[in-house]
Order: structure tokens, then C-alpha cells, then sequence
């Protein structure tokens, strides 16, 4: 009677056995699948110096389709800020807004581009800056950052 129980346990075991190697190959299947469809983080959009010579990013912000980029100048004192298509196409309605934060009057650069929208610039020495883009219907802002 051992003989047969050893016989059984053996058998499920085997059975068991033979039942989870197509699961966990399905799984690690689709665990490959997952990192091979992950976005590369190359394609997104990259300051390409909009702003002009001796701008540097202090900032940034992704909304779908691209990045908002915000530069400053250490001579002049000026922040600038450029909103960059992920890629190149048809016209699409951006939009690239800067003002600081304390209440000046929003600086912007709006319509259908292909690649970017702005520059904008603004004196902001010693202030905190509200900036922010559109690309299609999707807006991002950014309030009080950046002070100094």
C-alpha cells in the first residue's frame, strides 16, 4: 500500500510539475513583452538651445507629446521658456507661457508649430517663476518654482 501512495504522489507531482513550466513560461513571456513595448526614454523631447547662447535648463516638465523646457541666463537674469515637440509634424496648437510669480503679466508664444513654441523670456532676478506649455488639448503649469 506505501508502494502505490509513493506511486501517486509521485504522478500529481509530476502532474503539478508539468502544469506550472507553461505558467511561469507564459509569465516571463509576458514579462519580456512588457520591457520590450516600455517607451524608450530617448524619444522624448530635448532642449536644443531655443533659448539662445548662454541659456542652460534649470527645469523641465513632460506632458504628452513633449517637454517644457525652462532656461535661465546667469548674466542677464532672465528665464526663458520653450515648449518642444517630441517629434516633428503637422502644425499643432502649442503653447509656451512665463511669468514671475509675482503677478506680472504672463509672456507667451501660442499657434500651430511643427516643433516648438516659443522662446519666452522674462527678467526674473531674485523672483520665483510661474511657467508652463500646451501641446494639443493638454496643458501643464508650474507656480513658484525656481526662485532666486
Amino acid at each position: 500500500m506505501n508502494t502505490n501512495r509513493t506511486d501517486m504522489l509521485r504522478t500529481s507531482a509530476h502532474r503539478a510539475s508539468t502544469r506550472i513550466v507553461p505558467v511561469l513560461s507564459l509569465a516571463l513571456s509576458l514579462a519580456l513583452l512588457v520591457v520590450v513595448a516600455d517607451p524608450d526614454p530617448v524619444s522624448a523631447a530635448s532642449y536644443g538651445g531655443q533659448c539662445g547662447s548662454g541659456y542652460s535648463k534649470v527645469n523641465d516638465a513632460a506632458i504628452s507629446g513633449g517637454t517644457v523646457f525652462l532656461t535661465y541666463n546667469s548674466s542677464s537674469g532672465k528665464n526663458c521658456v520653450v515648449v518642444v515637440r517630441n517629434s516633428t509634424g503637422a502644425g499643432m496648437n502649442m503653447h509656451a507661457a512665463l511669468k514671475t510669480s509675482d503677478g506680472t503679466a504672463w509672456q507667451t508664444d501660442k499657434g500651430d508649430f511643427t516643433q516648438y513654441a516659443g522662446p519666452v523670456y522674462v527678467s526674473a532676478a531674485g523672483s520665483c517663476v510661474d511657467w508652463g506649455g500646451q501641446i494639443g488639448n493638454e496643458w501643464i503649469v508650474r507656480t513658484g518654482t525656481n526662485c532666486g
